[in-house]
């Protein structure tokens, strides 16, 4: 072989890996909060995702987008962050956006996988818990077990709602209530507009359960069981899967922040996992 022919055998050919359409993959895994926690297992919000949705929707060569979700839920505002982003991509991109459930996608996860067009789940899976949950702590006895006095002023009366340090009040409770309903509604509404008609009417549907793959499917809360390999083998046999993914906060990689408030995060993300059983 002369030097001509070693140099023409490099450039790639038509149906070669570089021209091969591309299904790009984001992983969206972890629980959704506004704060990276260096001591817990992946944080999802909008500055963590950017990254890797604006890599995945960029290629050239894009045939589709797979969101592989694995989530718990978390905070509101972020879980519409991110679906909003991505449906922002996909309609500027016009490409569909496939979604797929490894252990869980539940609470603000089912409202990312809600972003794609359409939804796959592992028939273990665990999908649902279409609700709205908060939850603190109450330090008021502990204060007086220690001889500790909580001096706390305010102007505006409403100021201290709910404050962990000082007694519950019915009227707090009340209008966190009311803040949950809202937050509900929302939700509600956001998974009737992606689903549709796809949905099945249910009493049980919006009440914060949640279900394994196959009863999902049932519901309409997912389109088929199956994992991402098989599904974009099927969809896209010759398109080439490529990652993209989420980048870590500099806080995570290096493991600093404040050893309490670390330990705290790291225990309310454990027990949002705990809720489902992982």
């Amino acid at each position: 072989m002369n030097v001509t022919d070693k140099l023409t055998s490099r450039i790639p050919k038509i149906g070669d890996r570089g021209d091969r359409d591309v299904v790009a993959v984001v992983k969206l895994h972890g629980v959704i909060s506004p704060q990276p926690s260096p001591l817990a297992r992946g944080t999802i919000n909008l500055a963590t995702v950017e990254t890797a949705l604006t890599r995945a929707f960029g290629h050239d060569r894009l045939k589709a987008v797979a969101l592989l979700i694995n989530s718990p839920g978390g905070a509101p505002t972020q879980s519409g962050l991110v679906a909003e982003r991505v449906r922002q991509l996909a309609d500027s991109k016009g490409v569909p956006v496939l979604g797929f459930t490894e252990d869980v996608a539940a609470s603000g996860g089912y409202w990312l996988a809600c972003a794609a067009d359409e939804i796959y789940a592992h028939r273990t899976s665990v999908v649902g818990s279409i609700g709205v949950i908060s939850g603190g702590f109450g330090f008021t006895g502990l204060l007086d077990r220690f001889g500790i006095e909580r001096r706390l002023h305010t102007a505006g009366e409403n100021k201290a709602r709910l404050d962990p340090f000082s007694p519950e009040k019915p009227e707090d409770v009340e209008w966190l209530n009311k803040l949950h309903s809202q937050l509900h509604e929302q939700f509600v509404g956001w998974v009737r507009e992606r689903r549709g008609d796809r949905l099945m009417e249910s009493e049980d549907l919006f009440n914060g359960d949640v279900w394994l793959g196959s009863k999902a499917l049932e519901l309409g809360l997912i389109d088929g069981v199956g994992n991402l390999r098989e599904v974009i083998a099927q969809r896209y046999p010759d398109a080439e899967v490529m990652f993209a993914e989420p980048k870590r906060p500099l806080i995570a990689r290096l493991g600093l922040g404040a050893p309490a408030a670390a330990v705290l995060d790291a225990v309310e993300h454990r027990a949002t996992w705990s809720r489902f059983g992982l």
